[in-house]
């Protein structure tokens, strides 16, 4: 099945990029980042940022514009059946259009990737045509349900100690 992903959470200020790979089946059908209820991604940074994590969606989007903190997926479509990132069909991969949106949000500087499909998507689409752009890049451990290697309170940890100077 051919998925397309969402419209990136932004805000001209964003000096933060925080790139997932492509929503997965609840997300996508609830029309929200990070929709599924076992994915950590909005309990970790409600702890970071201080709001509720079951707060309404359109004040959790605020806060990250508030932080500062844009959120988009590296992949702009791909084929997959179901959510697992390791079904994504390689070679139907397509990335967004990153030099735009580095050109349109010039403070950002730090790109955290959540888990390492984002990571490796981005610089096999990705990196090699973002030869202006001064970045840094970090791989946060995935905040998916599926990656269970770690748990809550480590992921937490690494992500408040390598976002905490950025956010």
């Amino acid at each position: 099945m051919l998925l397309s992903c969402f419209e990136p959470i932004e805000d001209k200020r964003a000096r933060v990029l925080i790139l997932g790979s492509m929503p997965g089946k609840v997300s996508l059908a609830t029309k929200q980042y990070y929709a599924h209820p076992h994915n950590a991604f909005w309990p970790i940074v409600s702890e970071l940022l201080g709001f509720k994590k079951d707060a309404p969606y359109a004040l959790r989007v605020l806060a990250l514009k508030n932080a500062r903190i844009a959120l988009w997926d590296v992949l702009q479509s791909c084929m997959r059946e179901g959510s697992l990132d390791t079904d994504i069909q390689a070679s139907s991969e397509k990335a967004n259009d990153f030099e735009l949106f580095f050109q349109t949000h010039p403070d950002i500087r730090h790109v955290f990737f959540n888990g390492s499909k984002a990571e490796n998507c981005f610089k096999r689409h990705v990196l090699k045509n973002l030869k202006s752009f001064s970045l840094s890049y970090v791989r946060l451990p995935s905040t998916s349900p599926a990656h269970a290697s770690r748990s809550y309170a480590q992921k937490l940890e690494i992500w408040r100690r390598e976002l905490r100077f950025h956010c």
